[in-house]
């Protein structure tokens, strides 16, 4: 009927348009139909497009796909012959110490190193790195129909992207701010509505998911916005959602996910975000098949690693592009004037080329050091201060903006990294002027137009006041204590070139575009919440970057106050020139994750984990290790067997023991060499005895006992056959076995004999008696014993210099120094009266180690070389020989558990977190022993914050009494982030009702810590802030915006972010009531959300508008 009402005409050309332009798969689809190319005339069946667009609704969404096929995530599956897979340099080498193999393996090593280098041949990367240098020639052939026309020609990268967007490609786009990234995401978005599809656009924050809609519903009309607090065309062809919102999609199964084309992740650095950086990976893991991704980002150095990642994880390719070229160059200097005389005083530091300009430096640090032996000399000398006084900052600015203004370099945004100096920088300049009477005028009217929409008591706020005032005077400010609606009258007059100067937070240079001519850095420190350091060096750029308009500019201009002292060289170019900062996994696990995924059957918890960025190194693996693994089984299975009828009977038991005493000898040797006596005795000349091989005691002298870089190095003189083996050995030993998988049969020359396990080691003599030594670094756990002996004179100091001086080629044929020499033939000698080597410093007695789990150990090496001598094996004549097969057969099975536990769910990082969370769940009774979710547990998955907390606060009836306007109130301290503010005034209901919620806190906290999760039950609180407690209760009461900002120190536009998200867990909560079947209180919290929204705290914004 749908197809019945088209007109025909219609209907023939939408046909034609299928037949050329459509996709041949639906999306969602494994398979399609390919259409032929036909005329108009032929196209008279309209059923076709009927069928078509049923086909196209109809498919079921699919997260686990893969799982179907194999429940391994990580197999080679057929269908994907690219599943061996390495994301970067670093990725290839964890790849290949898998596959390195000791010197002389055995025979089937050879074939085994083929058969993984042909796999390895049979699998491209999933990251595939876009030359940059390719002009794309033929970009108009290859395209001749753009699916949206641009007015302006594209740059190479927009070029390369697109290409690779028409040819059903994901794509990650790194560029520098400003260079043009968004072109991309429109391109992708007109595809959608020409195939009929849809794009999501997802955005970290939600202003620039409002400013986006604004812009992308200027272009291609048919846009939707889904945040917290408005849903708008929720069908359309573009959505335009938060991270945050596309989650909850996935994980509810939306039908809106069904019909996705592109998913365009912009800002995608900000997956580093230690908090909601998680949220991103959650969402690229979970996204279905059918739905191809554009990755947007600034500028980082492991952009081949990460796609490689989403590639893997998706299965698809991801086409790597970027570009180093900046649309405008910039220019960094250094400012030290401090009025109208000085303000030519801008240095210039780094060019457009990008190098550092040392005179420009060096005259920068003359010039402050003037200024500052002025004011020593007529004031008198002061400390170092890192900051300004208000009358300095006052003279500096506004010498610096008339330089600014005259030599026509405004707009300019100055970024100032707190948001109090932000406001008093900007009242200190009351009484600059920097526009006409024309732009007085279209301020004035764009401001009244904008305020217009608000109560007449919002109208005269004091916040809204004095930004009337600075705005008609081309002053701005913009940070996060600004009212919403005035941040976005900001953002539009400054996009429209009528903000002159514009003091700023960080937050501005993220995400929308809004070129500036200048950018000033009001400091290169900043708190991070922690402690004061140095801009980074993506900070600084995503910043800078702010500076130059394309078309307008030829260069951008970035200026660094000088306000007391010039920054050190090392830390300006580290933050200019230095390496942005990589992405980083930030995947943690939560309540509402591990809940939400308990709910499907087909997508287990560890499945998230394993697909993680941050266990993609380790996943990447995967294949080789298997290969390795199916390698080891077929060396297991053609070892030889032990044919002895002494030692059938209890030599394994015999190699297990040996094996353990002599692990447990080397950990007690590093305890004892790093006590403080032992140390002390390891002086020059100390004769020690060095195990340098398993099982071979050498005897040697200390040469050298200093701590290098904070480590302790060790160098002696030891008696050795000088090979690189024992040297390799003795450098590495705490590794273990060295080498990658597989085991060599061959004569273990350090298999113990009878006598090793009756009494003492004899200590080895190399042939060739004193010729045969070696300099060499000792660790800790090589040293076997201390002696008592102590050889002098020693002269170390020529011994080690001749040591360094042959190890340069010229002289590696020279003869050891003679004092090596006579050193070792005194300890040749030593040997001669001591063949099981001289007597040894006790631990107990001379180092006097006591402590109760070292005497534990102590005691346990006794019992066990106590134990050894009563195996029935020593008896064997053929001991070593048979232990050699022994210790082969061992050696396999060691790695082969080794390599299964890596492939299992056990390596996996956060494996014993997801357990002790999972132990919480259970004892709160959120899910039963089988995992399966209960009342509360589902209650608890409607939250989006503190979702136990706030469950069980529900369940023990914390809230069900209260008023709509208690409950509300205390439910801000789950939303509201500052940590300092003035105290709050509560009433007793209140008081009780705070007292109730730390009290539920402590008690989660307590079962948290019994179950293992590192929990601090007194610190529990931390993460509530009660601030703004009074304010939302009087606020929920009724009381008016101007009256509730006189009860705090808050300022405006943290009070309102706090109310509209404080709206969003109203709903979680209701929704809660419902699904636990209170009736009453679902009614209550409606009303809870009815009476915070109101005035201008829910004012609409301007970009919706």
């Amino acid at each position: 009927s749908m197809v019945k009402s088209i007109p025909s005409c219609v209907c023939i050309l939408s046909f034609h348009f299928v037949a050329v332009d459509l996709l041949t798969v639906a999306p969602g689809f494994s398979a399609g139909m390919d259409f032929p190319t036909i005329s108009s005339k032929a196209v008279s069946e309209p059923r076709s497009y009927a069928s078509q667009l049923a086909d196209l609704m109809s498919f079921n969404l699919d997260l686990n796909a893969d799982r179907e096929s194999d429940t391994s995530t990580d197999a080679v599956r057929p269908e994907h012959p690219q599943a061996l897979i390495t994301g970067d340099e670093e990725a290839d080498r964890n790849l290949q110490s898998v596959l390195d193999m000791p010197t002389g393996a055995h025979t089937g090593v050879s074939a085994w190193r083929r058969q993984v280098a042909a796999a390895a041949s049979q699998n491209d990367e999933w990251a595939v790195v876009v030359d940059p240098t390719d002009t794309v020639p033929d970009f108009h052939q290859r395209i001749p129909q753009m699916a949206h026309e641009y007015p302006f020609e594209l740059d190479t990268f927009q070029k390369q992207a697109i290409v690779r967007l028409e040819e059903k490609q994901c794509v990650f786009v790194a560029a520098h701010t400003s260079a043009g990234k968004t072109v991309v995401a429109e391109y992708a978005i007109a595809m959608a509505l020409k195939h009929m599809t849809k794009a999501i656009y997802t955005s970290p924050i939600k202003a620039l998911s409002n400013q986006k809609f604004r812009d992308f519903k200027k272009t291609f009309g048919d846009v939707g916005l889904l945040t917290g607090d408005i849903q708008l065309n929720k069908e359309g062809a573009c959505l335009i959602m938060t991270t945050e919102i596309l989650r909850s999609m996935l994980y509810n199964g939306s039908d809106i996910v069904r019909d996705v084309e592109w998913v365009i992740f912009d800002e995608v650095h900000y997956i580093n975000d230690a908090e909601r950086g998680v949220v991103w990976e959650e969402v690229l893991i979970m996204l279905p098949d059918h739905a191809n991704v554009i990755l947007l980002s600034a500028t980082i150095p492991n952009t081949k690693e990460f796609a490689g990642w989403v590639g893997r994880t998706k299965r698809k390719k991801v086409h790597v592009i970027s570009t180093s070229k900046r649309p405008v160059p910039l220019e960094h200097y250094i400012y030290t004037g401090n009025s109208s005389k000085t303000s030519k005083e801008r240095f210039l530091v780094v060019g457009p080329t990008g190098k550092f300009d040392e005179i420009g430096y060096k005259k920068a640090v003359e010039a402050k050091k003037g200024k500052t032996s002025a004011q020593a000399d007529k004031f008198g000398p002061k400390g170092a201060r890192n900051f300004a006084s208000a009358s300095q900052d006052m003279n500096i600015y506004k010498s610096l903006v008339d330089s600014l203004e005259k030599s026509e370099q405004l707009p300019v945004v100055c970024f100032t990294f707190s948001k109090k100096r932000c406001d008093e920088n900007s009242k200190n300049l009351r009484t600059m002027d920097l526009t006409g009477s024309q732009e007085k005028s279209r301020i004035h009217t764009f401001f009244k137009q904008s305020v217009d929409k608000l109560k007449p008591a919002d109208r005269i706020l004091p916040q809204v006041k004095r930004m009337r005032d600075l705005l008609s005077r081309g002053i701005a400010v913009h940070h996060s204590g600004i009212l919403p609606i005035l941040k976005e009258v900001v953002e539009m007059l400054f996009q429209e070139g009528l903000v002159k100067l514009l003091f700023a937070t960080e937050t501005f240079a993220m995400g929308v575009n809004m070129p500036a001519r200048t950018v000033v850095f009001d400091a290169t420190q900043k708190h991070d919440g922690t402690n004061k350091r140095d801009l980074l060096p993506s900070e600084y750029i995503q910043m800078a970057g702010r500076a130059g308009r394309r078309g307008k500019d030829t260069t951008g201009t970035v200026i660094i106050l000088a306000k007391q002292d010039v920054p050190y060289k090392d830390s300006l170019m580290k933050m200019m020139l230095g390496r942005a900062t990589v992405l980083q996994s930030r995947f943690r696990l939560t309540y509402t994750m591990i809940l939400n995924l308990m709910r499907t059957a087909d997508f287990r918890v560890e499945d998230m984990m394993k697909r993680s960025f941050g266990e993609f190194a380790h996943q990447n693996k995967v294949p080789a290790q298997r290969v390795a693994e199916q390698h080891l089984r077929q060396q297991l299975e053609t070892a030889p067997k032990l044919e002895c009828s002494v030692c059938t009977v209890d030599l394994p038991d015999f190699y297990s023991d040996w094996s353990e005493t002599g692990s447990l000898e080397r950990e007690l040797r590093a305890v004892v060499v790093s006590c403080p006596l032992a140390v002390k005795a390891l002086s020059v000349g100390r004769v020690i005895v060095v195990e340098t091989t398993p099982g071979q005691h050498c005897l040697g002298l200390v040469l050298d006992n200093a701590i290098v870089k904070g480590t302790r190095c060790l160098m002696a003189l030891v008696l050795t056959n000088s090979s690189t083996a024992e040297q390799a050995y003795v450098k590495a030993s705490e590794s273990g076995i060295a080498g990658g998988f597989g085991v060599e049969l061959a004569q273990d020359a350090n298999a113990p004999t009878a006598e090793d396990a009756i009494g003492p080691q004899r200590i080895h003599v190399p042939p060739g008696a004193a010729s045969k030594f070696s300099i060499m670094k000792v660790e800790p756990q090589c040293v076997v014993t201390i002696t008592e002996q102590l050889l002098h004179p020693v002269r170390s100091d020529l011994i080690l210099n001749d040591h360094a001086n042959r190890q340069i080629p010229r002289f590696a044929a020279y003869p050891p120094c003679s004092q090596a020499t006579t050193a070792a033939q005194q300890l040749m000698r030593l040997i001669e009266a001591y063949p099981f080597g001289p007597p040894a410093l006790d631990p107990v007695s001379d180092f006097h180690i006591r402590g109760l789990e070292h005497r534990e150990k102590f005691d346990r090496v006794n019992q066990m070389r106590s134990r050894l001598t009563n195996y029935c094996c020593i008896s064997c004549p053929l001991l070593q020989q048979h232990y050699t097969v022994v210790q082969h057969s061992a050696r396999i099975e060691e790695q082969l558990h080794q390599l299964q536990f890596m492939l299992s769910d056990e390596s996996l990082e956060l494996l014993p977190e997801y357990k002790q969370r999972v132990e919480v769940l259970q004892h709160l009774r959120y899910i039963d022993e089988d995992q399966s979710i209960k009342l509360k547990g589902k209650v608890a998955r409607e939250m989006h914050n503190q979702e136990v907390l706030v469950t069980e606060l529900l369940f023990n009836n914390k809230l069900t009494q209260l008023e709509p306007c208690e409950i509300v109130a205390l439910l801000s301290c789950i939303v509201f982030q500052q940590k300092r503010c003035s105290e709050p005034k509560l009433t007793p209901v209140l008081k009780q009702g705070m007292k109730d919620i730390l009290e539920v806190a402590r008690g989660i906290a307590v079962i948290e810590g019994q179950c293992g999760l590192d929990v601090v039950p007194d610190e529990c609180g931390n993460n509530l802030h009660f601030g703004l407690v009074e304010v939302v209760y009087e606020w929920a009461r009724g009381m008016p915006f101007a009256d509730i900002t006189q009860m705090t120190d808050v300022d405006e536009g943290t009070i309102v972010r706090c109310i509209q998200r404080l709206d969003e867990a109203c709903k979680d909560v209701r929704n809660a009531a419902r699904l636990y079947g209170d009736p009453a209180f679902y009614v209550k919290m409606e009303k809870a959300s009815e009476i915070i929204k109101r005035d201008i705290v829910f004012a609409a914004s301007l970009y919706t508008q």
